[in-house]
């Protein structure tokens, strides 16, 4: 009799996802989780940093492509290069800190030390190594890295398709989102990084969800001038959904913020108006305009399938780390070189929304935190997806697009999903 154990059967994922709803086992089975890491993380595009972290030779970044560490850096002829953090060796990090200047990366352990792009440049005591050791083998461990209007991401997959095909159709919309350096270059500010029980997707899904808005986001209501209330009640609004293929989706909330480089001769909202006389000592009008303009950011929301989300004057990324446990940051934007009253004024935006004392980001997290202990009733029972569903097919050029409080965006991920889990 043969001793062999019969093989495991291979989970249906395409089972898991219907037109209009998806399975909650999505949520919390690790299984599903360890198979996402494989077969999204490590086979497509993963968003890993902005040029403006690495500007001068040398400056690195640490970071992670799914769950796997990462050193993004700038080598001294400029070219930008994503590493696994791993000696060759016996495994250790050889970059503990989250973001600096450094000549080279040597390990803490046993001393092998690597230069800038990677390469072994040597290792201490090598004659007690065999005639066969060779060093030009043993790098560190390279992904594929490409970038597009500063956003840089990395792969594993050498056969993934190029990144302006992955990003298609929601390149202009990056191009759009970049608008808000108000003529100057935009760049990462200070960030704020925590930690929520509960699985990644919930996030991802929340990035262009504006039916929880009025709801979740109260107290931020509350808290806002008559004029800032009146634009942040955008579900009564022209605002859309909009499917822009490969899992990701834009959100259009105010249609009159999505070019802000457009439409500068309108009046200056009066919570702007104090900085925009003291941007005026040293600027000319137009150029006033564009720079409040661009202060507040743009009117929509751009979610990158699988872990960035460009929103409004922010970029949030998610980091899966267990099927119930997921880290997010929220990195503020500026004006490289803008005006310093006009960097200050984003960031008081932002704290009063994303910052850690702000109003937004604990009523997001808690409402996160919900749907995964709620997952786990009824855990043969559906996420229900089918909001605006009427809308599929009727966008531009026959692309799904729902009004603005639509789920369009969420089946657009959960579509991608299905066609990488079922690759």
């Amino acid at each position: 009799m043969s001793s062999a154990q019969p093989h495991a059967a291979i989970p249906d994922f395409g089972a898991l996802i219907s037109k209009d709803r998806v399975h909650t086992s999505l949520y919390n089975d690790p299984d599903i989780f360890a198979a996402e890491m494989k077969k999204i993380f490590e086979r497509t595009w993963v968003w890993v940093a902005h040029t403006s972290h690495i500007p001068e030779p040398g400056d690195f970044v640490t970071t992670h492509v799914g769950q796997q560490p990462v050193i993004v850096n700038r080598d001294r002829d400029g070219k930008i290069h994503v590493l696994l953090n791993r000696c060759r060796h016996r495994a250790a990090t050889v970059c503990e800190t989250r973001k600096g200047n450094a000549r080279a990366f040597v390990c803490p352990y046993h001393g092998w030390g690597y230069k800038q792009d990677g390469a072994l440049r040597g290792v201490p005591q090598p004659k007690s190594y065999d005639d066969d050791f060779d060093k030009s083998d043993l790098g560190l461990v390279a992904l594929r890295v490409a970038q597009y209007a500063g956003l840089i991401f990395a792969t594993f997959n050498e056969d993934a398709e190029p990144l302006d095909g992955f990003l298609g159709d929601a390149k202009p919309w990056i191009d759009l989102f970049m608008k808000q350096g108000g003529g100057y270059p935009v760049a990462v500010g200070g960030e704020h990084r925590f930690w929520f029980p509960g699985n990644w997707k919930i996030q991802l899904e929340n990035t262009t969800d504006a039916y929880h808005f009025p709801i979740v986001h109260a107290s931020f209501l509350d808290s806002l001038d008559s004029q800032a209330e009146d634009m942040f009640a955008f579900l009564e609004g022209d605002g859309y959904v909009q499917d822009l293929g490969n899992g990701h989706s834009v959100m259009v909330m105010m249609p009159e913020l999505v070019d802000l480089g457009a439409d500068l001769d309108r009046p200056i909202p009066d919570r702007f108006e104090a900085l925009a006389e003291d941007l005026r000592k040293n600027h000319r009008e137009q150029d006033v305009r564009r720079i409040v303009r661009a202060v507040g950011g743009t009117g929509f929301n751009i979610n990158l399938f699988p872990n960035l989300a460009c929103s409004m004057a922010f970029f949030r990324i998610l980091r899966p780390i267990s099927v119930a446990e997921t880290e997010i940051r929220h990195i503020a934007l500026t004006m490289d070189g803008g005006p310093t009253a006009a960097n200050q004024a984003r960031l008081r935006l932002h704290e009063h929304f994303q910052g850690p004392m702000g109003f937004g980001t604990p009523d997001d997290a808690d409402a996160w935190e919900r749907v995964q202990m709620g997952s786990q009733a009824g855990p043969d029972l559906s996420i229900m997806l089918n909001r605006g569903i009427s809308g599929d097919g009727h966008g531009p050029n026959g692309s799904n697009r729902g009004d603005v409080s639509a789920e369009t965006g969420m089946r657009a991920a959960y579509q991608m999903w299905k066609r990488m889990m079922t690759a």
